[in-house]
């Protein structure tokens, strides 16, 4: 059976560097997760008064300091003690600097004054470990700290033949949260990787973009700067990485059969091995293309055939058992079922001319799953598929409407640019009284929740006279409830949902039409025609179409909230679909989609809203959206 091993490093009382809060504890409930949780064979954990490792010969010292950290990584790590197939990760909690071009972690008697010579260089580090044999390595470095705040300089960069998750940016504070007693980056790797079902984090990629959800949440709730985690991984197709095999999907192990037969195409026979050998991990042993595959592999290298042995997953981690207390880590209050398996649903798609006549009716289909939310209550998912569009407005309407309004504002929608966004799934309609009620009645996570917000009344329309942090709010509960990591839309991924592949002004075409969306149609856009102003909200889904994507209301009814901070224009956005966070935790934060007493401009794919998040009004909803798109196989 194929071992797993782990080192967790945890130091708060630095000899010659401000203490800090929460390291040791990360350390600890890391080891606690290896050993109890995902039940690894080995866990070595290193504090400043942690106990010796028993041994049959000398017990092992594990006082965090240099010459002990640096020996035993030289003494255990000489020669291959584990195999391809096993797993070895390493986690670190504490000060980490760069000097001359080198990332080093601080130990506890680490001097900063001379740290080429007292602190562990983190390319020694990956050297050691890779000597284990694992072919399997990956590195958690919460390592960007100085103080309460854990900054300083900290470390980043590629590190060969590893896997590395880094905790900020390099010019970046990581946090420690002290209502957590644990630091934000490690409270949201431990939720990350106890969350089972459709949203798991099972490969490295989805890790990743749960963290980089994940940890600017946590931080914006205890209103601390933003810090953006990242992964690196050498060679390029670890990202595909399958950490926890007994949650991989389908299609996780499609992706990793595609790098491995390019991996032969390419010649790299060594490194088609390792991938065939995680291809049969994850399937259990149960796909004949890796017998295949190995006989082929060997007719190649002019070696006997030797297949993989060992079909049980690396990693078997148990359901998470119910806790009392409520804590989201924890406790999974629903298991995924059924109803969350994709299915297909079909729609209207209407295009209209520059008068806002109907000139084109498709009927098309998307995937979906439904959360059941208990009482007969559901909320519907759409499938969003990934893709690269132009965000923002072409110079020459902006002008166009700058001279019409006689505002500047409509300047903050440039300059273009285009952006990449991955896929992921938005919630059908916006969120719905009946939603919001059967989600307030959850347990608190942040805060709480009103019932009944709501100024206009009926389950079926849209919750309104809900703030910013009342959204938050919601997707962790629903987050909490479904094991799923549920949040509100960047940006860019409004944009580019709302869009769903048109560059018109809106997605039913030129114009807009008060027949297919709810707004102040007492004002027209472009050549448009005036139609019903309705002064009040509308049940979601009313007006029978949706975009190309299967997403209804996307143009006006109530404003959506999106995740990112205010910035008064695109430059410097980025380029990946991301949230865009600022350091001032009290900025306003954006607003998408136009609402009911707005006038049309405001409905646009590409207008731009915003205001406090503490701001509550009967014009201001959201939809909601999840990082995990449905099985497709």
């Amino acid at each position: 059976m194929a071992k797993n091993w782990a080192i967790a490093i945890g130091i708060n009382n630095y000899y010659n560097l401000q203490h800090l809060s929460y390291a040791k504890l990360d350390a600890v409930a890391m080891r606690d997760w290896f050993e109890k949780e995902a039940r690894f064979d080995r866990v070595f954990l290193f504090t400043e008064d942690s106990e010796p490792i028993p041994t049959s010969g000398t017990s092992i010292p594990t006082q965090a300091t240099y010459g002990n950290l640096r020996r035993f990584l030289r003494a255990n790590f000489e020669k291959p003690l584990l195999t391809p197939g096993d797993n070895l990760w390493f986690f670190f909690a504490g000060h980490g600097r760069r000097e001359a071009d080198r990332d080093y972690l601080m130990l506890l008697d680490s001097d900063p004054g001379d740290v080429e010579h007292t602190a562990i260089p983190v390319d020694y580090v990956t050297q050691r470990l890779r000597r284990s044999g694992a072919d399997n390595v990956v590195l958690f470095l919460d390592a960007c700290r100085d103080g309460g705040s854990r900054g300083g300089e900290g470390i980043s960069g590629e590190h060969q033949g590893v896997v590395t998750f880094y905790s900020c940016s390099s010019n970046q504070k990581s946090y420690e949260i002290e209502q957590l007693q644990h630091g934000s980056f490690t409270q949201a790797l431990l939720d990350g990787l106890r969350i089972t079902g459709e949203g798991n984090c099972a490969t490295v990629e989805r890790l990743e973009r749960y963290l980089q959800w994940r940890v600017p949440t946590i931080n914006q709730t205890y209103r601390k700067t933003p810090q953006h985690p990242y992964a690196t991984a050498e060679p390029a197709n670890k990202l595909h990485l399958i950490l926890l095999p007994q949650y991989a999907t389908l299609h996780d192990i499609a992706t990793l059969k595609l790098d491995a037969f390019q991996a032969e195409a390419e010649g790299n026979w060594e490194l088609a091995k390792q991938l065939w050998l995680r291809v049969n991990v994850a399937a259990r042993g149960s796909d004949v293309q890796v017998i295949d595959a190995f006989y082929r592999i060997a007719q190649r290298q002019g070696q006997p055939s030797v297949l993989p042995k060992d079909p049980e997953p690396i990693i078997s981690i148990p359901e998470p058992a119910t806790s009392p207390t409520g804590d989201r880590s924890v406790i999974s209050e629903s298991v995924p079922t059924q109803e969350t398996k994709p299915q297909v649903f079909q729609f209207d798609v209407v295009t209209v001319d520059t008068k806002g006549q109907e000139i084109n009716r498709q009927t098309k289909q998307a995937q979906y799953f439904t959360e059941d939310l208990g009482n007969g209550v559901t909320l519907e998912m759409v499938y969003v598929p990934g893709g690269t569009f132009i965000m923002g407005t072409e110079d020459e309407e902006i002008e166009r409407l700058v001279q019409e309004s006689n505002s500047d504002w409509f300047r903050n929608e440039k300059p273009q640019h285009q952006v990449t966004v991955q896929p992921f799934c938005m919630s059908k309609f916006q969120v719905t009284h009946a939603q919001w009620k059967a989600v307030a009645s959850l347990t608190k996570v942040n805060r709480d929740l009103k019932p009944e917000p709501s100024n206009f009344k009926g389950d079926n329309r849209p919750v309104e006279q809900v703030s910013w942090y009342d959204a938050v709010e919601f997707c962790d509960r629903l987050s909490r409830k479904t094991d799923k990591p549920y949040r509100l839309p960047s940006e860019a991924e409004w944009e580019y949902a709302c869009r769903a592949s048109t560059t018109t002004p809106f997605h039913f075409g030129e114009t807009i039409t008060s027949e297919l969306a709810n707004y102040n149609a007492n004002y027209t856009y472009g050549a448009g025609v005036k139609g019903i102003y309705r002064k009040e909200t509308t049940p979601v889904g009313s007006f029978g179409v949706a975009n190309a994507f299967g997403l209804y209301d996307m143009h006006g009814n109530v404003w959506e909230w999106c995740l990112d901070h205010w910035h008064e224009n695109y430059k410097g956005a980025p380029t990946d679909g991301s949230a865009w966070f600022s350091d001032n935790d009290y900025q306003f934060r954006l607003l998408r989609g136009g609402s009911w007493p707005y006038d049309p401009e405001s409905c646009r794919s590409a207008d731009r809203g915003r205001n406090d998040p503490g701001l509550v009004n009967y014009g201001i909803g959201f939809r909601v959206v999840c990082g995990v798109a449905p099985r497709t196989s």
